[in-house]
């Protein structure tokens, strides 16, 4: 017979074999499936996909450089591939510490600041781990941001007749600033088309083409948010704009729609009293939630405190309201000649990344990537760069009208070097594109990029832009 000590070890053994067995069944319910990266200007994004929720700990180490992750009741699912060119990472490796700990370990080029936090599922992810690695100041520069993420066909240019010569601007006349914004990025892809077309990667194209030609017209610069595939929160998208000193925010997006039957192009500017109509309004509050897909969180519309938000209302953003408003109907304008419209006139919905008091901002829903014939579109060089044209003809029309003090447009204006604005001609019976571009002094070229025309012909009764003379193509 067992003696009673023998009977109690082999007790406290069934026991401590039964805890350990329901602490590895307990494990193996989450597990750290995959990693995804993106690379950014100054940071570094990996993302752990987890089939639940983990408690982690992240610290650096020196000599050489590493970073660890150890992630609390998790084990490794399938091994952690990932492309780390172009990054500060050299390698990574894990190892299961303990049944119920994990740790990952980073290999650094140099030094990085880490940043972490987890998410909750959403629509497209399950629990996820973040792990932003940002580059130190004086190592950034080294690193190169990958730019050809997006692979389209070659943008065809189309031929232009010689510039019209403009004078050489005074000294101290700077370019107008418009800050381009391709909405999404990283690891929140936009919307989907049905035959796989991402929205990130569509809008990013035609903020490509637009920026391409905004950069060809006299007298003006464009800046983009973001050069490749990754994520900027909300917020931090008009910080950019701010910080490059932008006089005209646009962000382009190609959204979904509720019905695969809608269609059309739609220009959005901020309304401080809510959505105008029901399409607005889902527009809206699929775009805010961008930034909880995005890992910024707990993002309130309204974001100023009373007394801020009163002042800044008063102040500047009924001025800076009014002149989105108006670049806003002038873009549509322009959009309406080279693809359907959803509305006739510029909506207004609570979208966060339109919240800068001080910069006039504009959003541009450049079609329903939903609708499998926008989709084909919106895919197609040609397409992206006609609504590309469309954008920077309203832009132009609307700067022609209201140059910011001390730009060179505003210089051509005062000096009455260009005309007073777009003017409108309607097409008479025998009137040639020639002889209109005779009549306002201007190419034929520019009459046909400024109306998105393909060839020569008219017709009776149609109505022509006349642009300012400031459409010179930079010299």
């Amino acid at each position: 017979m067992m003696g009673l000590g023998m009977r109690f070890r082999a007790l406290v053994a069934a026991v401590g074999l039964l805890f350990l067995a329901v602490t590895v069944d307990a494990v193996a319910e989450t597990k750290v499936n995959s990693v995804r990266l993106w690379r950014a200007p100054d940071n570094t994004r990996l993302v752990f996909d987890l089939t639940g929720p983990v408690q982690h700990s992240v610290f650096t180490l020196s000599s050489p450089d590493r970073l660890v992750i150890d992630i609390n009741g998790a084990s490794l699912g399938s091994p952690l591939n990932v492309n780390t060119s172009n990054t500060p990472i050299t390698a990574m490796r894990s190892a299961q510490r303990t049944p119920t700990d994990l740790r990952v370990v980073i290999d650094l080029k140099k030094a990085v600041t880490p940043k972490s936090f987890t998410l909750a599922p959403n629509a497209q992810y399950g629990n996820r781990l973040v792990v932003d690695l940002f580059d130190n100041a004086a190592d950034a520069a080294p690193i190169p941001v990958p730019t050809n993420v997006v692979t389209v066909a070659p943008v065809p240019v189309t031929p232009v007749d010689p510039p019209v010569k403009l004078p050489p601007a005074p000294a101290g006349k700077r370019d107008i600033i418009v800050v381009i914004d391709a909405g999404h990025g990283g690891e929140d892809p936009g919307a989907s088309g049905s035959r796989g077309q991402r929205e990130k990667d569509v809008v990013l194209a035609i903020a490509r083409e637009l920026q391409r030609q905004v950069n060809g017209m006299k007298g003006f610069r464009a800046e983009l948010t973001r050069t490749g595939d990754y994520f900027i929160p909300l917020r931090g998208r008009t910080e950019i704009a701010r910080k490059k000193g932008a006089d005209l925010f646009v962000s382009i997006h190609a959204d979904a729609a509720p019905s695969a039957a809608a269609f059309g192009a739609s220009v959005f500017a901020l309304s401080d009293r809510g959505a105008t109509s029901e399409t607005a309004r889902w527009l809206a509050d699929s775009e805010n939630r961008s930034d909880l897909i995005g890992g910024a969180g707990n993002v309130s519309l309204d974001d100023k405190d009373r007394m801020l938000a009163g002042v800044l209302l008063d102040l500047s953003m009924t001025a800076s309201l009014t002149s989105s408003l108006n670049v806003g109907q002038k873009v549509l304008s322009n959009i309406g000649r080279v693809t359907p419209l959803h509305k006739q006139r510029v909506e207004q919905a609570g979208f966060m990344v339109l919240k800068s008091p001080d910069i006039p901002s504009i959003l541009v829903e450049t079609g329903f990537i939903s609708n499998a014939n926008e989709a084909s579109k919106l895919a197609a060089a040609n397409h992206q760069q006609a609504l590309a044209r469309s954008i920077s003809s309203g832009v132009r029309q609307f700067f022609q009208q209201n140059p910011p003090p001390g730009t060179y447009i505003a210089w051509l204006r005062d000096s009455g070097k260009i005309a007073q604005g777009p003017r409108d001609h309607r097409v008479n019976p025998g009137e040639t594109l020639a002889m209109i571009a005779v009549r306002y002094q201007v190419s034929p070229a520019t009459l046909r990029s400024a109306n998105n025309l393909k060839s020569d012909e008219l017709k009776i009764g149609q109505t022509l832009t006349i642009p300012g003379t400031e459409l010179a193509a930079k010299e």
